[in-house]
């Protein structure tokens, strides 16, 4: 490490041939020095694997001259992450290590969802490892101790409400429509005239809304809409409308909202898989709108969680609580959720919670819009992966969850309706996977945004100012951090809000 660092000083001084010498000289040293070692214990390979991505990396730094080139790590997004470590002599085994598979995977970085097609901008890659291992604060990973929805979005939303938003849910945007060319003026940038909407409820009494439940003094986002509020909820329930799906189109009139009357600027905040579907004119006119929707690519996920009677100590896992990930695909993430059992409201409380996640493969043919069938087939596809995954692969990480033959021990799954008047016949066998919780994020909207390479360049930014009152705002613009997760969605939050109103001033916006 002082080596490395009295050679990044001194490269102003030297010409760049002498220091890649000095480079690859030293990491050939220190393989030699480490081979031995490696072969025979555990940690000193983990160690060396790390060191010997350090190393490439280093060395592509002074190769690429990254240093002091304006776009830092920007140029070299057009290299794939393992091929680029690779040219600047990383070994196979560090290219294969726990590490990089576990980068790979948090990235859910797989086109199409195919595990034999990894993808990640090398620029992108090392700037998120860089930010992993050096800027947070006590550890890489926090657990949230309750929902992703209670703990982000139920503030955001209660924050809104006081400052005076006013939320119109069960309205589903259909165009973001442009004012007409010939309209314009000599000098006038195009502009969006209208958004176009189909409303899916109205609410009782034409009263807003009232999305919070109370769990344990927690104001939480429920799973399903509370159909009470709502005009012919029963009738809606019974229907099984599924407000949230791109393939459900049941509505029960229009909206339309226009600009000066209704609303001045428009913060498009949508995910870019819905884009090709609500800015079709956009995409229409603006080559590179069209750039975008085709080179920044989306993949589908899948996600199960499950509730079990024993903690786990007693299924055989002997570490702390964990977040791990490059394990076994379809499911190579998991987190031990087990602190949410008391946020939670079980008259018998679980000892043990598990979530895995993985990407979910497309199918050879893109879905048509009117396959109303495709949520529930993608769901019942996740449902098979994960009863699978139980019976194969968690005895490597839980060995006492399997019973002497090897199979998953279904009973530890825990049933909220087991004994209950709604269900008096317990279930047993995979049947019992049926009382958990799963998912198909197969929606435009619920899909990951990949960061491969090559694709970053066409990412929209929110500071674009190509029409007059409209700029984006997700982890999925080009927001300095590129990568989906939610610090880049706040990141590209603030920079809309700098489109809008020149406020939080670009140095303040961290990243």
């Amino acid at each position: 490490a002082t080596l490395i660092e009295v050679v990044l000083q001194a490269i102003p001084s030297y010409p760049q041939s002498i220091v890649l010498r000095f480079l690859r000289a030293f990491a050939a040293s220190v393989r030699q020095a480490f081979e031995e070692l490696i072969e025979r214990d555990e940690e000193s390979r983990v160690k060396w694997e790390i060191i010997d991505l350090v190393i490439a990396i280093v060395i592509g730094v002074v190769r690429f001259r990254l240093l002091t080139d304006p776009r830092g790590l920007d140029a070299i997004n057009d290299y794939e992450c393992r091929a680029w470590l690779r040219l600047n002599g990383a070994s196979e085994r560090a290219l294969g290590s726990a590490f990089v598979r576990g980068l790979y995977d948090l990235a859910l970085a797989y086109e199409d969802g195919d595990p034999e097609r990894p993808g990640l901008a090398a620029g992108q890659a090392i700037r998120g490892s860089l930010r992993m291992f050096f800027t947070y604060r006590g550890a890489m990973f926090w657990k949230m101790r309750a929902g992703m929805g209670d703990v982000v979005f139920a503030p955001y939303y209660q924050v809104l409400k006081a400052r005076g938003v006013r939320f119109a849910f069960f309205h589903r945007l259909e165009n973001v429509k442009l004012a007409e060319p010939e309209g314009l003026g000599a000098n006038e940038r195009p502009y969006v005239a209208a958004l176009e909407f189909d409303v899916q409820a109205r609410v009782r009494g034409g009263q807003e809304y009232q999305p919070l439940v109370d769990v344990h003094g927690v104001p939480s986002w429920p799973s399903a809409p509370d159909y009470d509020q709502l005009v012919d909820g029963d009738r809606l329930r019974n229907d099984g409308v599924a407000f949230e799906s791109h393939w459900d189109r049941r509505k029960i009139g229009s909206k339309t909202l226009r600009v000066t009357q209704d609303f001045d600027f428009v913060v498009l905040g949508v995910s870019v898989g819905a884009i090709p579907f609500v800015c079709r004119e956009i995409v229409a006119r603006d080559q590179r709108w069209r750039d975008m929707v085709s080179h920044v690519k989306t993949v589908a996920t899948q996600a199960f969680q499950i509730w079990m009677r024993q903690d786990m100590r007693s299924l055989g896992w002997q570490g702390p609580p964990v977040t791990l990930s490059g394990f076994i695909k379809p499911f190579d993430t998991w987190a031990d959720m087990g602190h949410l059992v008391p946020r939670e409201d079980w008259p018998r409380p679980p000892l043990s919670i598990a979530y895995f996640c993985n990407v979910l493969a497309d199918p050879g043919r893109p879905p048509s819009a009117s396959d109303a069938d495709c949520p529930a087939r993608r769901r019942d596809e996740v449902r098979r992966n994960a009863i699978r995954f139980l019976q194969r692969d968690i005895r490597h990480l839980w060995p006492r969850a399997v019973d002497a033959r090897g199979r998953f021990r279904w009973d530890l799954l825990m049933d909220p309706m087991q004994g209950s008047s709604m269900e008096p016949t317990p279930t047993t066998g995979p049947a019992r996977f049926d009382s958990q919780f799963w998912t198909a994020n197969v929606n435009p909207t619920d899909r990951y945004v990949l960061a491969l390479p090559g694709s970053l360049k066409y990412r929209n930014t929110p500071l674009d100012n190509s029409y007059d009152n409209l700029t984006n705002a997700g982890d999925w613009t080009d927001c300095g951090f590129n990568e989906g997760c939610v610090e880049a969605a706040v990141m590209s939050g603030r920079l809309a809000a700098h489109a809008i109103a020149g406020a939080p001033a670009l140095h303040e916006i961290i990243g």
